[in-house]
């Protein structure tokens, strides 16, 4: 479909890319991979024809569309919600006008003989088929299916974009571009400004879409759910692997470890062979053997080690200084802008030492609570920061927050006070920033390389409360799994507001859910609320259909066309899973109860009566009985499932 041929790109003397080539197919999910700064968005760019290679050539074939998705734009702000995501069918619109004025023409003239008004009939036809053919009849579904998906309630649509913030006005491009239905997706982390819910949705999408998706993304779960191509770019080169990125994470490492041992085995021979040769050289009666071996490597292709950036980001934050075990206590706390309220009467208690993750629908207020705590806004009822509590606060425009006109070294000096102005270059070193890197003007930076640089001046003052909103956003793979270590060895307490599933899995341990206004407490990790949410919103539609009929029998003999698709496949996915589930508790009992027996037997000979058998046998029978009640709750949720099955 789309053929990159031995592309150069040069930026001031510097080779941004090498000779890369490849080809995009109909059907392929492309994740563009590397390090911040390596060139993903810059390749993107290229193919979408806003960049033009130094050398070589993007061959596009003709009526080929595209959609772009950059990480900024500039918005439009002079429409509805409704009315701008309906400018991605602004041809089939021209198209329905130019039906409608043909049809009036028709029905004003009288020439039913003539040529021409055969012709006029001919063109309405034609013009219709077409309409009809590109769905001409459908799009306002499409459209309120799509903005649905991505977030938006339907009092929303006829809202002004002007109303909603930059992330919002995000997602309507976002939704125009996956109404235009293109034969490429081009799409530059699309993920930033999505909820989970959102992204678990645009997943789907993806996933069945029919044409070719090309995208840069560092949602390590949104990758793994969506591709099954990864192209990294490492130092100007390109390296192709047929897998997702998970997959492609190991085959890497074992890429790597071929071309050692190859390279090593190669060396090996060199430098054998140049022993032989220098030590033989002089003699005549081995002259042959030494010309053998002369020519022998000169003949030899001499195997080179792809050159690899290990740079690190070296991520450690300062210890903690000590504070009491309450670290925030909120009674009632509401927060209103205007006539829209926001929070309504949220209670909040949050100990020492805990991380935990706001979590929710963007505009439920997970940023506002965040943004209370550290007293930026104006709000009504309690919230008390507890004692010797100091908190660094990461705000999700960090980033853009910073001075464009410094230089990285300017930005860091301005804030660094004492000692560590004489460790400043160590500080930017830790992070990434060596070198010349450091006169570098903040508004040449990438996205990522600011975030790391707004990271830098968190890290200058010790805390023992980090409040971090999206800090996630922009950073690459490495650097993120950095970031998590470092706030899992972190000895303070830590609230992510984050929508990155990886990222928050196995590093916090308690999810509050923005809703309606309210917050709700989740114990466990981000993988367990989310499997409860799945549940619970199946539990949600299954109340809505019983309450739709009048009795249960009604309910089940209902035609296959009352349930959607996707509700039926869902269904079904639950259907599997709770009869895996199922599975796993009858094996866990027959599994109890040889333990049981045999425990009998021994208990029958009294020299095995003792404390530590009885316990034990007390604690088996009681497991028992625990997996026993899982068994029956999971196989009556099972026969539920089975019942609203109707395929």
């Amino acid at each position: 479909m789309v053929s990159v041929e031995q592309v150069k790109l040069n930026f001031g003397g510097f080779e941004l890319f090498k000779d890369i080539s490849f080809l995009v197919n109909p059907r392929d999910r492309i994740g563009l991979t590397g390090k911040n700064g390596a060139g993903k968005t810059t390749l993107l760019k290229m193919l979408a024809g806003k960049l033009q290679p130094t050398q070589g050539n993007v061959v596009v074939p003709k009526d080929t569309i595209m959609s772009y998705l950059p990480q900024s734009m500039v918005l439009n702000d002079t429409r509805t919600v409704f009315d701008e995501a309906q400018t991605a069918f602004s041809k089939l619109i021209a198209m329905q006008r130019k039906i409608d004025a043909l049809n009036v023409e028709m029905a004003t003239r009288t020439d039913y003989e003539t040529d021409s008004y055969h012709d006029l009939i001919q063109k309405i036809t034609d013009l219709s088929d077409r309409f009809n053919m590109l769905g001409g009849h459908n799009y306002f579904a499409d459209i309120e299916q799509t903005l649905i998906g991505l977030g938006f309630r339907r009092e929303d649509f006829h809202r002004q974009t002007r109303e909603f913030s930059g992330g919002w006005r995000m997602r309507i491009e976002l939704a125009k571009l996956l109404l235009l239905k293109p034969d490429i997706f081009l799409l530059d982390e699309p993920t930033n400004h999505l909820d989970i819910e959102s992204i678990q949705w645009l997943e789907d999408f993806l996933r069945n879409y029919n044409g070719a998706i090309i995208l840069v993304s560092h949602d390590r779960a949104f990758l793994d759910n969506v591709t099954n191509r990864t192209i990294e770019i490492s130092i100007g080169r390109i390296y192709d692997y047929k897998a997702n990125y998970s997959k492609y994470v190991e085959l890497r490492a074992e890429r790597r470890e071929q071309q050692m041992a190859a390279y090593r085995n190669q060396q090996k021979l060199i430098q054998e062979t140049e022993q032989f040769i220098n030590r033989f050289r002089y003699q005549a009666t081995k002259a042959v053997q030494v010309q053998s071996r002369i020519k022998q490597l000169d003949k030899l292709d001499i195997l080179e080690v792809d050159e690899e950036d290990n740079r690190k980001l070296n991520l450690r934050f300062p210890p903690a200084p000590h504070s009491g075990k309450i670290i925030v206590e909120a009674k009632s706390v509401s927060k209103s802008y205007g006539e829209l309220q926001v929070l309504k009467n949220i209670d909040l208690y949050i100990e020492q030492g805990e991380k935990i993750a706001f979590v929710g629908k963007n505009g439920e207020g997970k940023t506002t609570l965040a943004r209370v705590i550290m007293n930026e806004l104006e709000y009504t009822g309690l919230m008390k920061i507890g004692h010797n509590v100091k908190i660094g606060y990461f705000a999700q425009n960090q980033a853009d927050l910073l001075n464009g006109e410094l230089s990285v070294l300017e930005t860091i000096d301005l804030v660094a006070v004492g000692d560590v102005r004489t460790k400043i270059r160590d500080i930017l070193g830790a992070f990434m920033f060596s070198g010349e890197e450091v006169d570098k003007k903040v508004r040449v930076l990438s996205g990522g390389e600011r975030t790391r640089l707004a990271m830098v001046k968190l890290m200058l003052e010790p805390v023992n409360f980090l409040v971090m909103d999206e800090p996630t956003n922009h950073l690459d793979m490495r650097s993120k799994e950095i970031l998590k270590q470092a706030l899992n060895e972190f000895t303070g307490t830590v609230l992510l507001v984050s929508h990155d599933r990886e990222f928050l899995d196995g590093l916090v341990s308690c999810v509050y859910e923005f809703k309606d206004k309210k917050i709700i407490q989740h114990l466990g990790g981000i993988y367990d609320f989310i499997e409860k949410k799945k549940i619970d919103s199946l539990k949600e539609l299954e109340r809505k259909t019983q309450n739709n009929n009048q009795s249960a029998v009604a309910n089940k003999n209902k035609s296959t066309n009352e349930i959607s698709f996707e509700e039926q496949k869902e269904i079904n996915k639950q259907i599997k899973r709770t009869e895996k589930q199922v599975e796993e508790l009858e094996k866990s009992i027959a599994d109890l109860e040889t333990e049981i027996q045999q425990i009998d037997e021994k208990l029958t000979k009294p020299e095995n009566a003792d404390g530590k058998l009885f316990d034990d046998y007390e604690k088996i029978k009681h497991k028992l009985e625990q997996t026993m009640y899982e068994w029956e709750l999971r196989s009556e949720e099972l026969d539920a499932w089975q019942n609203k099955k109707t395929w």
